[in-house]
């Protein structure tokens, strides 16, 4: 069912393409907002307009937006390389390989952790969405390492608590180019979606507070491998707090890395790994703490930078 809004131009959009208008306004990306202006789907004052005009702070828009895609059934199905570091009646730690998501969603036709838990027999947290469900925190499909996944729903509860209050300690190492200067630091830059409207997120001045730490574990010539503690959990944070320090995690293409250097290191996704994750056991309440190794292909690139 489609959803009409009326609301007018706020004062931070005053100039803005109609297009970006609406994409900044609504969430969506900038294609998906001019595919609404196109279809005739926004009034501006009342008529139809196109989607290069510029808009005028409390100008009166009208947009009919679509009804939003059905998410899609988790269905089971096994994950190769999947490893589970540790399981209880509370909680299951997995390892996720390359190429997974947490769970299913609308375009990815991969696997996911969820479905690949479903596949091996283990009930999960049934709190939240059917298609989400024991999942309180993500991965990027290309970004390995551990997850936590809740099975019962009291662990549910506490653990999403958890890692809103920001107590959950979440570990990676990557892999970035050159050399931060300093080699310890904060980034603390808020995040949202790039204006292009992509399907990159970047450092905004209207998105969401995000805050990461890093410290540089070890130099090399063309390279750095730094240790990463989050404090928040954004889309995308810590590539593109990297990238907004003009050191790209290698082999992250999406946010401006150097082919070249990914080639010659054999890196064919960014170099990110979620190395260590440590919390209170949602039901005990004694603190537990996993760690999981560099997966071969980041290990090889390491190993390579050290002979060079």
């Amino acid at each position: 069912m489609s959803d009409t809004r009326s609301l007018p131009v706020p004062d931070g959009l005053e100039g803005d393409r109609l297009d970006a208008a609406i994409a900044r306004m609504f969430g969506l990306s900038r294609t998906r907002a001019a595919e609404i202006i196109t279809a005739g789907d926004v009034l501006l004052d009342g008529t139809e307009a196109g989607k290069s005009d510029r808009v005028q702070a409390g100008a009166w828009l009208q947009v009919t937006l679509p009804p939003p895609p059905s998410a899609p059934v988790p269905r089971a199905e096994a994950v190769p390389g999947m490893k589970i570091v540790h399981e209880d009646a509370d909680i299951i730690v997995v390892d996720k390989p390359i190429g997974v998501v947490a769970h299913p969603t609308v375009g990815w036709t991969g696997p996911s952790v969820l479905e690949g838990l479903l596949a091996s027999g283990v009930q999960l947290a049934t709190s939240g969405a059917a298609e989400r469900q024991g999942i309180v925190h993500r991965l990027d499909a290309n970004t390995t390492g551990l997850m936590v996944v809740a099975k019962s729903e009291i662990a549910y509860s506490v653990l999403k608590r958890a890692f809103k209050e920001r107590t959950v300690d979440k570990r990676y190492h990557t892999l970035v180019q050159g050399h931060p200067d300093p080699l310890r630091g904060t980034v603390d830059a808020p995040i949202g979606r790039h204006p292009a409207g992509d399907g990159r997120w970047a450092v905004v001045g209207d998105g969401r507070s995000s805050v990461t730490h890093y410290d540089t574990e070890e130099a090399f010539r063309a390279a750095s491998l730094l240790e990463i503690k989050l404090e928040t959990g954004r889309t995308h944070q810590i590539r593109v707090h990297m990238a907004a320090l003009r050191h790209p995690c290698v082999g992250d293409m999406l946010y401006g890395a150097d082919p070249t250097l990914a080639e010659r290191l054999g890196v064919r996704r960014q170099w990110l790994h979620a190395v260590r994750l440590g919390f209170d056991h949602p039901t005990e309440g004694r603190p537990v703490e996993f760690s999981s190794p560099y997966p071969d292909d980041l290990a090889q690139a390491v190993e390579q930078l050290r002979e060079d």
